[in-house]
């Protein structure tokens, strides 16, 4: 990983500001939304419009990079992005905010497209699951380290604003003084959905219903913190436990994930965490409630996404596992973009505290799916799944498909092996197994 690091830090500092100003976007957006007097429900729409041009950007952005290249792609969404955070100060009303943040999130797809390409493109095939993984977490610590920088100013006033539109211009200058030459791109032809179905349907279920976990906690984490009288300080807090439990929690459940039955490690993550967070609605008055509920939330969530696409791949031949990228990409947009609204609706006619209600009742969704599928058809030997690789529910089709890739590419590599081992005579296997 320090080889990966060493001849990718440029981008890989690049998207750390850039994640730094994305991480302050949705927290500083759900306060001020609080304190220029909007409710949960119409917060919800400003948060939703994200995941809305998100999901329109991961699909517009390949025909733009075909037209005029990563590098002009690149440098417009980024300055788009820019100038967009300056103009929510400027602009604080809830249809401007709509589509100001509706716009930042078409831009931020295609960012993320241009960078995971030129990160793609500067990997070997030795080193790209590496890459993937720091990406990863480059995006998660600026996610976090966010947190704190809005602390630092009033976010009624403009400070914290500029602060987003510094950190998202200051990025370019690492990744585009660096960039090489364009990398060759082109998209794979996707499954169909109904096909991609038929093949893991927990698979899909699951990605739906998560996605609306995830946009849901991540997009309104803010705005639950201040609907239920917490501080600025601790919102961030709040926020920043999070992403950190995410974090800390995707190598571990990856690691025994390539180890168990995954529909049933899926059934313990989803019921035994959905108990206590239904449970810790009661506490909900104890900010160390809150914050213990927000990392258990974050530390299940988040591993969730890579393990229901390793999932998924159990049940494609290695050909199909990146034309699943797309369908398993727009399957989790979609609930992406009803989770905001949903917990918006809900804590409007409920109170804040229907904010864990509504992630515990869709982690227990996901649970008595995973249960009713161990039942419908056996699971696959471990020993031909193929390899959890950790993808941070914010990336494009680039990383996803470089995911499914690595995972090819691991399983090809497995089978080579055991080929190879079958080929030995018996006393070399014999001496070999009595050595290791």
């Amino acid at each position: 990983m320090f080889l990966v690091l060493r001849s990718a830090w440029p981008l890989m500092l690049g998207m750390l500001l850039l994640m730094l100003g994305n991480g302050l976007q949705g927290t500083v957006l759900g306060i001020r939304g609080t304190i220029e007097g909007y409710d949960a429900e119409t917060m919800s729409y400003v948060m939703s419009a994200y995941f809305v041009g998100f999901l329109l950007g991961s699909y517009q952005t390949p025909e733009m990079i075909r037209r005029v290249g990563h590098v002009r792609v690149f440098a417009a969404l980024a300055s788009l992005i820019s100038a967009g955070f300056i103009l929510y100060a400027a602009a604080p009303e809830p249809w401007a905010w709509i589509a100001m943040r509706a716009g930042v999130g078409f831009c931020f797809a295609g960012v993320y497209v241009v960078a995971e390409s030129w990160l793609n493109d500067a990997a070997t095939n030795e080193t790209r699951g590496q890459a993937l993984s720091l990406y990863m977490i480059v995006q998660m610590l600026g996610i976090i380290s966010a947190q704190g920088i809005v602390t630092l100013a009033d976010p009624s006033g403009y400070e914290l604003f500029v602060v987003m539109s510094v950190l998202v211009s200051v990025s370019f200058a690492p990744i585009l003084l660096t960039a090489g030459s364009a990398p060759s791109f082109q998209t794979t032809k996707r499954l169909s959905l109904a096909r991609l179905y038929r093949i893991s349907p927990l698979g899909c279920v699951g990605i739906f219903l998560l996605g609306g976990v995830l946009a849901g906690t991540f997009g309104m984490g803010a705005v639950f913190g201040m609907e239920k009288g917490l501080s600025v300080a601790q919102v961030s807090a709040f926020v920043a436990t999070i992403y950190t439990g995410g974090l800390l929690a995707q190598y571990p459940i990856g690691w025994i994930s390539d180890r168990v039955d995954r529909r049933k490690l899926i059934l313990v993550l989803t019921a035994g965490s959905a108990v206590p967070i239904a449970a810790g609605t009661v506490f909900l008055d104890h900010f160390a409630v809150v914050l213990g509920l927000g990392f258990l939330t974050g530390a299940v969530a988040n591993p969730l996404y890579s393990l229901l696409i390793a999932h998924t791949n159990d049940y494609l031949e290695p050909a199909d596992m990146a034309a699943a990228a797309g369908g398993l990409l727009f399957i989790n947009g979609l609930g992406s973009m009803l989770g905001p609204l949903a917990i918006g609706v809900l804590m409007t006619r409920f109170g804040p505290d229907a904010y864990f209600g509504y992630i515990a009742a869709l982690l227990g969704a996901i649970a008595l799916y995973a249960a009713w599928r161990t039942t419908r058809r056996p699971a696959p030997a471990v020993a031909e799944t193929t390899h959890y690789q950790p993808v941070a529910p914010q990336a494009s089709p680039v990383a996803l498909e470089v995911a499914q890739e690595v995972a090819i590419e691991q399983a090809a590599d497995a089978a080579e092996t055991e080929a190879e081992a079958e080929a030995l005579p018996e006393t070399q296997r014999e001496t070999e197994s009595e050595t290791r």
